[in-house]
């Protein structure tokens, strides 16, 4: 069924105009003052007619022609990293700055330098993550 100017219009219909109007800005063909005052328009507009009205001094974009974006690994994943191992070596790290604050505020709070009991809950893991970061297996290629 063909969309007739008097239909209601989706929030995926302004979008996909929104979208089209940001590539003639993009391409020159609007200043931003011109899309922006379109924007405002596009999302007051309730029907594909007023939806039509502006774009219809533009020529056709095909937005599926457009070059995608190179989207490549994250800089982690290009050094050989999990994303699950970049987790853990979060987690610890957040543990480990907690424990040591803990710790600070003991110490400061006794008046004495406190044993630095921190060492044994980050270090034994510390070691467990090291060891599993260099000898794991890397990422998993699908």
């Amino acid at each position: 069924m063909a969309n007739s100017p008097e239909m209601r219009a989706s929030d995926v219909d302004r979008d996909r105009v929104a979208a089209v109007l940001r590539e003639h800005t993009a391409q020159g063909r609007i200043t931003m003052d011109e899309f922006n005052e379109r924007l405002e328009q596009l999302y007051k507009s309730k029907t594909y007619g007023e939806l039509a009205r502006l774009t219809a001094d533009l020529p056709d974009v095909d937005l599926r022609a457009r070059p995608a974006k190179a989207v490549g690994p994250a800089p982690a994943e290009r050094a050989g990293m999990h994303p699950g191992m970049r987790a853990a070596w979060g987690a610890w790290a957040a543990a480990s700055g907690i424990n040591w604050v803990i710790w600070l505020i003991v110490s400061v709070t006794s008046g004495d330098l406190v044993y630095p009991w921190p060492l044994w809950v980050m270090g034994p893991w510390g070691v467990i993550l090291l060891m599993s970061t260099i000898f794991g297996s890397g990422p998993r290629r699908t």
